[in-house]
């Protein structure tokens, strides 16, 4: 079997858009008969969500958002992305342009090119607008679908799953 393919969504506090992406791309994999192939988490760049260690859970409405799709993210807490995680993870998948330069500072670099903004897989440059301030979780959902879809053909056609 072919190792499996680290991914690693991140966003600004780990309780909105990244914690979308990583259960969407849970779903889709496991409704492809992938899920054996992935390891799929998802952290952020700030320690906002984060008191005493503990993390937060997903922010209602976007657990809301997800369960409205079937999707549960049940136990999910945030965490900070660290300097570590470069090296752990096959694909560093931020959310918008601030994510990345964020992603950037803590990585020390991305020599090995492994970050990216997840509309990109999309042919998009657009950010995936974070829902706690536009309120627009349904909005978010959507956008993160077409990324997590546009990224598993990505990988797909190029040759990264053994199916």
């Amino acid at each position: 079997m072919q190792d499996k393919i680290k991914v690693l969504f991140i966003c600004h506090g780990n309780i909105c858009r990244s914690p979308m992406a990583e259960f969407v791309m849970k779903k889709l994999v496991s409704d492809a008969n992938l899920a054996d192939h992935f390891q799929i988490a998802s952290a952020a760049t700030s320690t906002e969500e984060i008191w005493n260690g503990i993390g937060n859970p997903v922010y209602p409405p976007a657990k809301a958002e997800l369960a409205r799709h079937g999707i549960s993210c049940e136990g999910k807490r945030a965490r900070q992305v660290t300097k570590a995680d470069y090296a752990e993870y096959d694909y560093l998948i931020g959310m918008d342009s601030a994510n990345i330069r964020n992603m950037l500072r803590i990585f020390g670099g991305d020599p090995d090119g492994k970050v990216v903004r997840l509309l990109s897989y999309a042919g998009s440059e657009r950010d995936i607008s974070d829902p706690w301030y536009t309120g627009e979780f349904g909005t978010t959902y959507n956008d993160v679908l077409e990324g997590c879809t546009a990224f598993l053909r990505y990988l797909q056609q190029n040759g990264r799953i053994d199916t």
